[in-house]
């Protein structure tokens, strides 16, 4: 699922802070390469026990990732489910609980990169 509405689309800060303020939120920066990020978020629905991933990729608008100054654009915004051995399932059906707690996350996002 593509979270449209996300209003982090667009967003930037550099490296070293949008790096403190997604560890805040229990994201990891995962998959990079010079110019591009993926940050990952494990949410857990307890009832039936299936892990979601909430995912923001970046873009470096000025420098490198390996550049704690580097200038990052967010992308795009995405919700999946994990499927065996890895991957996600952006066509999953959400459970209302883990979009609830996706779109808390997102919003706290904003306000620590504000």
């Amino acid at each position: 699922m593509i979270i449209e509405n996300s209003k982090i689309v667009g967003l930037q800060a550099e490296l070293a802070d949008l790096d403190e303020a997604s560890a805040k939120l229990g994201f990891i920066r995962w998959q990079w390469e010079y110019y591009r990020a993926t940050y990952d978020c494990k949410l857990v629905h307890k009832e039936s026990g299936s892990d979601y991933y909430l995912r923001f990729n970046v873009r470096a608008l000025e420098g490198k990732l390996e550049q704690k100054d580097a200038l990052l654009n967010i992308e795009a915004v995405y919700l999946g489910k994990a499927t065996f051995p890895h991957g996600l399932d952006y066509s999953a059906p959400v459970p209302e609980s883990i979009l609830k707690v996706a779109n808390q996350k997102l919003e706290e996002l904003k306000k620590l990169l504000a």
